[in-house]
């Protein structure tokens, strides 16, 4: 028959069992409220992108910059745009693998913001193929302001010293690019206005194309959460049934002993 567990192996295996439903329960309550966290910064971001424009952060604000509070904030800038510093960064769109077009906005103040003109596809990487004229003299631009992305993408880094980009590392173009007093971010540009006749079978596609920014928040809390959860029902259903095993035991070990004497 089947010997009973002695004290301290029930008492190790309770604490056991008590610490991994409290973990548990723990770390569902940590992604409801991440959740809630979540759901709010959705919300606050997409009345930000649907805002009427503001200007940009001044430069007292830069260092205080930071995504949770200033992402997708919808700025317009005025300034006239340094062509012959701009770079491409690697970008892969729903209009295919290309690049992004940065360019240096040098605005009024004198500052300078990068500004993601959009996007271009590899045979239009040379200015001279994109079927339009660069901005020339005082340009408005109206985009989405975004956070700066440093170092490089998540398969490849940045290698400034070959100008091969696969991130918009506002710093690291900078520098390469001999520009300071840089604004910490850059903008996203939006679509410009379609022209009569845009859109024609007969009529080619002008590069860069803005407005192309995907706003996607990965939100699997709730996913997350039931798990955390059912794994601590999971060890209350396992304790109880160790508990309900053991008084088997003991009450067998009783009876056998009862009949005995």
């Amino acid at each position: 028959m089947t010997q009973p567990r002695s004290s301290a192996v029930l008492a190790a295996l309770a604490l056991c069992a008590l610490l991994a439903f409290a973990g548990f329960v723990a770390l569902g309550i940590w992604q409801v409220e991440r959740r809630a966290w979540k759901l709010d910064l959705i919300a606050r971001i997409d009345q930000r992108v649907h805002a009427p424009a503001v200007a940009p952060p001044t430069t007292d604000r830069w260092p205080k910059l930071n995504a949770t509070d200033d992402a997708y904030r919808r700025v317009r800038a005025t300034g006239t745009f340094l062509h012959d510093r701009e770079t491409l960064v690697q970008a892969t769109t729903e209009l295919g693998a290309g690049y992004w077009v940065l360019t240096p906005l040098r605005m009024t103040d004198g500052s300078i913001m990068l500004i993601n003109r959009g996007f271009v596809p590899p045979e239009a990487r040379d200015r001279a193929a994109r079927g339009a004229a660069d901005p020339e003299g005082e340009s408005t631009v109206t985009g989405l302001l975004r956070i700066t992305e440093p170092g490089g993408s998540f398969l490849r880094r940045n290698d400034p010293t070959a100008d091969r980009w696969y991130s918009r590392d506002v710093q690291a173009i900078a520098a390469v690019r001999g520009l300071s007093g840089v604004a910490p971010y850059f903008v996203d540009a939006e679509a410009a206005p379609s022209r009569p006749g845009t859109g024609a079978a007969n009529v080619p596609r002008t590069w860069p194309v803005g407005g192309l920014t995907v706003i996607s928040f990965a939100n699997n809390h709730l996913v997350y959460a039931f798990t955390w959860f059912a794994l601590a029902l999971m060890v209350a259903a396992a304790a109880w049934y160790v508990g309900r095993d053991e008084r088997r035991v003991r009450q067998g070990r009783m009876n056998e002993d009862a009949g005995h004497d």
